[in-house]
């Protein structure tokens, strides 16, 4: 059963240190991957891989969705800001966490994936604390900003001003820069003051390009 794999994933991420808290573990261990990826690829779910999600998109690799969420030290009841919805896959762990009283916002530039990620968080559950919202991700939010926490599931060139506007005093930032498109630095930034921003690299990811008016140009 998928269940019995989910719960092997999460056991060997915990073993690797990929998976710190209890609060990753149980959110990861809950929300069914298999539900948010194309029947083709459903058998892989539990491998520790990204997959293709079609538009040339892709979902993360379970290693990298937990890692995201370690490092963003979500808390229940947080406002957060994702760009790059995909199928929703992460969008619903890091709902799982934030929990009733906290809510997502997720910044969609394709509309056929929107709309599947729409379909897939209602299915699962997580629809009423993630909004899914077709746009200009580098562009952030401005409308429900500022937010605790920002991350983005896509690479940019370099990390866009507008999302470093949006994170409140003490919030934390979290987007895959580099100059090579397929290779970048996990850059996470600690928001100090109004002027003033901590930056610190994670280490080596690889994403598909953040496309945008702050991001890379669409080819």
């Amino acid at each position: 059963m998928m269940i019995n794999e989910r719960k092997e994933l999460v056991r060997r991420l915990q073993e690797i240190g990929y998976i710190k808290t209890d609060k990753v573990k149980n959110a990861m261990e809950k929300v069914p991957r298999e539900e948010f990826l194309p029947a083709s690829n459903r058998s892989y779910a539990y491998a520790d891989q990204p997959l293709p999600i079609g538009e040339g998109q892709t979902i993360s690799a379970p290693h990298m969705v937990s890692m995201i969420c370690e490092i963003l030290s979500l808390e229940e009841g947080m406002k957060v800001l994702e760009i790059g919805t995909g199928f929703g896959y992460n969008a619903a762990v890091v709902a799982e966490i934030l929990g009733p009283t906290g809510h997502l916002y997720s910044i969609e530039r394709i509309d056929s994936l929107a709309e599947i990620a729409k379909d897939n968080l209602k299915r699962t559950g997580y629809r009423d604390n993630v909004t899914v919202i077709l746009g200009d991700g580098t562009k952030g939010y401005k409308k429900e900003a500022p937010f605790d926490r920002i991350y983005g599931t896509a690479s940019a060139p370099s990390v866009p001003e507008p999302l470093k506007d949006q994170l409140k005093i003490g919030g934390r930032l979290l987007v895959p820069v580099g100059e090579q498109v397929y290779f970048q630095d996990l850059i996470c930034i600690l928001r100090k003051s109004e002027d003033e921003f901590d930056k610190r690299s994670i280490g080596g990811v690889a994403f598909v390009p953040m496309i945008g008016d702050h991001g890379w140009p669409e080819k």
